[in-house]
């Protein structure tokens, strides 16, 4: 095959290639952020019934991104060495049946370890649909793929916390077994995962050469191309010399401050939107899907012009910049000027979102394929501690001050550092004679092909 036939079998497919691939993914990463959404609706219930402490209560939130952490590294390993489509299987007929036993217990060490559980399982999800995307997407096509996966997040925030308190409002209002309303929200939200894991096996293809959809040109045009752009990334022997790799480091480092900052708001958000409107849980739901409507826009058209420029940190530190600076607004608006805060909050769910597109690109471009599933998961497991951290600290603040402002302010702080450790990354190897960004053991690039 001519260069210019080689270039158009790849070039035709692109289109099918987003059609096909993209919606899996988006699909089952939205599915898993009903777990994040429907807890922190029913959060102030389940305490009541289960006469919880607000430390407790926060804590029990807090635990599931402990139980993500564990499973990253794992669930990335097996993905790139194994299978990513049995792995996502398994893993929703198992968040499926956890998520709906959340709503029928009454034990409270039964619902710890449950929590528990439940993070573990959602824990593989991330790092495998990235390395999925990284096997069916170029590097300029990467920013907008990852963003589409993202865009599943705010996608379900929006519509689920509108879910979740009509499906508490009705099932109050209607019993069925005798089951309360937030109980029956956790069942019922618990099924759809259990019903997509049938549909995805049937549907997701691992790699372009099992794709029905594509001609035996088409698909070697897609993996060539995959190939191509591994020749000027430098090798690295394993994931465990990745981690050592000074970049990789910092990110770490940027995604915990972030994470920290992104999901304190996110599971307090409805609490915070019903104490400062006062109008019920029903349209504090319609409120709470707010920021992450408008944040929809927002992502798809950083995820374009980061694929443009190819200019990935300049939209990640931007964003972090932004972010804690909407959090200082919001802070200062108080409850004085409350629609002036509100618009703070709603910049602040952009800014949850914007980043995360150009972000898993970013590492994409600077790491082999052979280590960037597991570099990616150490990434996101060190985002899981600082959501942990922040789910819990923002919650306790929410406690002890009986405000917002406190918790605003750390958010902004988390943020900012996030902000400067991202600034502190290099998008480039240094030059020979500089500090090292690799172990020494780190090998010169050899061509791979697909396993």
């Amino acid at each position: 095959m001519t260069q210019l036939n080689y270039a158009a079998a790849e070039d035709s497919r692109t289109a099918d290639r987003f059609l096909r691939v993209v919606p899996l993914a988006f699909i089952t990463y939205g599915l898993a952020y009903l777990d994040r959404v429907n807890y922190s609706s029913a959060e102030s219930r389940l305490r009541g019934a289960l006469s919880l402490s607000t430390n407790l209560s926060s804590l029990i939130a807090a635990l599931f991104f402990l139980g993500y952490f564990l499973f990253q590294i794992p669930g990335a390993a097996y993905a790139v060495k194994r299978n990513v489509k049995w792995l996502i299987f398994w893993a929703l007929i198992l968040w499926g049946i956890l998520s709906t036993l959340t709503g029928l217990l009454n034990n409270v060490t039964l619902l710890v370890i449950d929590r528990l559980l439940l993070g573990a399982v959602e824990g593989v999800v991330l790092p495998a649909m990235l390395i999925y995307l990284t096997r069916w997407f170029t590097k300029p096509e990467r920013s907008r793929a990852n963003a589409l996966l993202i865009l599943a997040n705010p996608v379900t925030m929006a519509t689920a916390a509108t879910l979740c308190a009509f499906l508490i409002a009705y099932f109050d209002r209607h019993p069925f077994m005798g089951l309360q309303g937030w109980r029956m929200m956790f069942v019922v939200e618990g099924l759809p995962s259990i019903i997509w894991a049938v549909a995805w096996m049937f549907m997701a293809d691992e790699r372009p050469a099992a794709a029905s959809w594509l001609t035996a040109p088409q698909a070697a045009a897609v993996q060539g191309r995959l190939d191509a752009e591994q020749q000027g990334i430098r090798h690295v022997t394993d994931y465990w010399a990745a981690f050592g790799d000074v970049r990789v480091m910092l990110l770490c480092g940027m995604y915990a401050c972030f994470s920290a900052a992104g999901y304190g708001l996110m599971m307090w958000l409805p609490q915070i939107v019903e104490e400062g409107s006062k109008r019920g849980v029903a349209a504090a739901g319609l409120l709470t899907a707010t920021p992450y409507v408008l944040a929809i826009p927002s992502i798809m058209i950083v995820s374009y012009l980061a694929d443009r420029t190819m200019n990935r940190k300049l939209f990640v530190v931007g964003s972090m910049f932004t972010g804690g600076a909407a959090f200082c607004l919001a802070y200062l608006a108080g409850r004085e000027f409350p629609m002036v805060a509100f618009a703070g909050l709603i910049v602040v769910g952009s800014c949850i979102y914007t980043p995360c597109g150009p972000l898993w690109a970013w590492m994409a471009d600077l790491l082999p394929r052979n280590v960037v599933g597991e570099s990616m998961a150490l990434v996101n497991s060190f985002g899981a501690l600082g959501a942990f951290a922040g789910t819990w600290i923002v919650g306790w603040l929410k406690g002890l001050s009986h405000s917002t402002g406190p918790s605003f302010l750390f958010q902004a702080g988390c943020f900012a550092t996030a902000g400067f450790l991202a600034l502190m990354v290099r998008s480039k190897p240094l030059a020979v004679g500089g500090f090292p960004i690799l172990p020494p053991h780190a090998q010169p690039m050899k061509a791979e092909t697909a396993s």
